[in-house]
């Protein structure tokens, strides 16, 4: 007999990532089948992916205008299929039981309670949402271990590495991680027109296209900060095992140098399905729809250090994994704020960084925090980057 496709939730479907992992399923019909979609409030573009792969359950989280009773769909027949509504729907999806894998990319900390219970439920887990592991790290972890979960990255730099490794963690033989980043949009700016960079041009992403706020954040370089944080939940690493480089090619994805001095990298073209389709089929490699590298052209690759004038964020990720704690909760929050309020034009491009340092340091740190704690840790960042862009929330 043959085995029944492994049944996928996809948290956040619409997102670039979310519909990426339906192009890789729908490329291999016989090995994955979608049984759930979410969406926050994009419930027409929900139901237009759904068409596609016909999941038995959509979730609509958040609120939405215009939004249709259940009884005015399904959009396809002879599926019983089945709305659900609310943030409680997602960890509802996150752990049914007939789901096998879910793709977490959800953007945010909204992500994470719906991470934690497919983590308790014992499920792969697609890790895109990489603010669980910055806010709740300790919690996360914790919850693969009781519940026998697997916690694969999808992020192409995670990916890159955990590939390195064999799908191992880091041991003593790893001397250090090499995390690869863009630039973003500004990595050739002038420092001195930073000041009035405008959101217009700060989204404008040389190589990946991503929604608004990951776009940011890859100007800021508060993504990779974020990285750092989450790669050394990942694979058990210390702060001075992480190190940034800026790569404009975006081909190596990321690097392991090993005790002996020896260095592994992945490389592929800029195109998130094939970590996506990684996740999904480790340890198996199979055909992915991603291109390769056309290794009749040439091609030059060249990196160089972050520059922490430019980037002044990537130093709070490292501060970040050197206290641990509340200290994820409180940055990220806070970042999510100021980025919310720079692209409604309210405060400025280097505000988003200043905001999150003073915040950081503002807050009372806890070593040990609980999910209450960290969400109260959350509220409170939230709140003071209002206070101190003088705007209401």
């Amino acid at each position: 007999m043959t085995a029944r496709p492994a049944q996928v939730a996809v948290l956040g479907a619409t997102g670039s990532i979310g519909r990426s992992t339906l192009e890789v399923i729908a490329a291999l019909p016989q090995r994955f089948e979608v049984y759930g979609l979410s969406a926050h409030s994009q419930w027409q573009l929900l139901l237009q992916l759904a068409q596609g792969c016909q999941p038995r359950c959509l979730v609509l989280s958040g609120a939405s205008h215009g939004w249709q009773p259940p009884e005015a769909v399904p959009p396809w027949s002879g599926n019983p299929g089945r709305w659900l509504r609310g943030a409680e729907a997602l960890v509802e999806l996150a752990s049914d039981p007939q789901v096998d894998i879910v793709v977490a990319a959800i953007v945010g900390r909204a992500g994470l309670e719906s991470t934690l219970a497919a983590a308790e439920a014992g499920k792969r887990i697609g890790l895109a949402n990489k603010e669980s592991l910055v806010v709740a790290g300790s919690l996360v972890t914790a919850a693969c271990q009781r519940g026998g979960a697997e916690l694969l990255p999808v992020d192409s730099e995670h990916s890159a590495i955990f590939q390195a490794l064999r799908g191992a963690s880091a041991g003593a033989e790893v001397r250090r991680v090499i995390l690869t980043a863009s630039g973003g949009g500004l990595r050739n700016t002038p420092l001195e027109q930073l000041a009035s960079v405008t959101v217009e041009q700060a989204l404008r992403h040389p190589t990946w296209e991503m929604g608004p706020k990951i776009t940011i954040d890859s100007a800021t370089m508060m993504n990779k900060a974020l990285e750092v944080i989450e790669a050394a939940w990942l694979f058990g690493l210390r702060a001075d095992q992480i190190e940034v480089v800026v790569h404009p090619q975006s081909i190596v994805h990321s690097m392991v140098e090993f005790c002996d001095g020896s260095v592994l990298a992945q490389l592929s073209p800029p195109d998130m399905r094939l970590p996506i389709q990684y996740a999904l089929t480790f340890p198996e490699r199979l055909a992915c729809p991603a291109p390769s590298i056309d290794w009749t052209r040439p091609l030059t690759l060249n990196w160089e250090p972050a520059d922490r004038q430019r980037y002044p964020a990537l130093e709070l990720g490292f501060e970040v994994v050197r206290r641990g704690g509340s200290c994820g909760a409180v940055l990220n929050a806070a970042n999510e704020a100021a980025v919310a309020l720079f692209l409604e034009h309210k405060i400025g491009f280097q505000d988003i960084t200043a905001v999150c340092r003073a915040v950081l340091e503002a807050h009372t740190y806890d070593p040990s925090p609980g999910l209450v704690d960290l969400m109260n840790a959350d509220g409170w960042a939230r709140r003071q980057v209002s206070k101190w862009a003088g705007v209401t929330i």
